[in-house]
C-alpha cells in the first residue's frame, strides 16, 4: 500500500496536452501536490501507477482509444492490483450512468468529479487526500442530480428524508466530516448527530461501514435503479 508522504504523489491522465500540462503546472504550483507522471491514456496509466505506486491517481473520464470510459476501466483496474492507491475521476457529465460504473462495486478510495473541479484547486487537492486515505467523493452536482431523479419516485425511501435531512445527505457525499457539515449548514454536533442517525435509518444502513457517508446516497440509488 502507498505511503502518503506530506506532499501528495500521483499520477495525472489526460489525452488533451493543453489540459494535462495546465493541470500538472496547477497542482505542482500549490506545494501540495507531486505529479510523479502525466500520461495520455489508459495503458500508460495503469503502466505508470505499476512503477511509480502514487498515493492517488486523477483521470479523465474519456481517452483514446475508443473515448469512452477508459478512465474508469483504469480505475477499477488500478484499485484491483493496487487498492491502496485512490482514483479521482474527472468528467464532463452529471449523467448518473458514468457514476454508477465508477462506484458499481463500492465506493471506498474513488471519487466522480466534475470538470469544473478545476477551478477550485483545494476542493480538488482535497479530493486526492479524501481518496489516497479510502475515502470517497462525489461531485455536488452529481449528487444532486441523483437525488432529486430519486425523490421524483413514489417508492424512494429517499421521499422520507426531510428537506432538512437532504441537505446533510448532500454534504455527507462529499465527503464533509462533522465539523465541515456543521459549520455550512449551522448547525450544532448534537443536531447533526440525529440528523445522520434518522438519514441511515430510513434508507436501512444504519449498519454500514465507515464510508456510509457516501454509500447513504450511492448504495442506495444503485440498488433502486429504474
Amino acid at each position: 500500500m502507498p505511503v502518503m508522504a506530506e506532499r501528495l504523489r500521483i499520477v495525472l491522465a489526460e489525452d488533451n496536452y493543453l489540459v494535462r500540462e495546465g493541470t500538472r503546472r496547477l497542482l505542482e504550483d500549490s506545494g501540495e501536490v507531486e505529479v510523479l507522471a502525466a500520461v495520455g491514456n489508459a495503458d500508460e496509466l495503469r503502466d505508470a501507477v505499476r512503477r511509480l505506486r502514487p498515493d492517488a491517481v486523477l483521470t479523465d473520464i474519456r481517452m483514446p482509444p475508443g473515448h469512452h470510459m477508459e478512465g474508469i476501466e483504469a480505475a477499477h483496474a488500478i484499485q484491483a492490483e493496487h487498492p491502496g492507491t485512490g482514483v479521482a475521476v474527472l468528467s464532463q457529465h452529471t449523467d448518473e450512468s458514468y457514476a454508477f460504473a465508477l462506484l458499481r462495486d463500492g465506493t471506498a478510495g474513488l471519487a466522480y468529479l466534475l470538470k469544473d473541479r478545476l477551478g477550485d484547486l483545494e476542493d480538488l487537492i482535497r479530493a486526492l487526500r479524501a481518496v489516497a486515505r479510502g475515502g470517497s467523493v462525489i461531485d455536488p452536482q452529481v449528487v444532486d442530480a441523483l437525488v432529486a431523479r430519486r425523490t421524483r419516485t413514489v417508492t424512494s425511501p429517499l421521499t422520507a428524508l426531510t428537506p432538512r435531512e437532504l441537505d446533510v445527505l448532500r454534504e455527507m457525499a462529499q465527503g464533509k466530516t462533522n465539523a465541515g457539515i456543521e459549520a455550512s449548514l449551522h448547525l450544532s454536533a448534537s443536531t447533526l448527530e440525529k440528523h445522520v442517525n434518522s438519514i441511515f435509518g430510513k434508507l436501512g444502513l444504519a449498519e454500514e461501514p465507515v464510508h456510509r457517508r457516501v454509500a447513504a446516497v450511492l448504495t442506495f440509488l444503485r440498488e433502486h435503479r429504474d
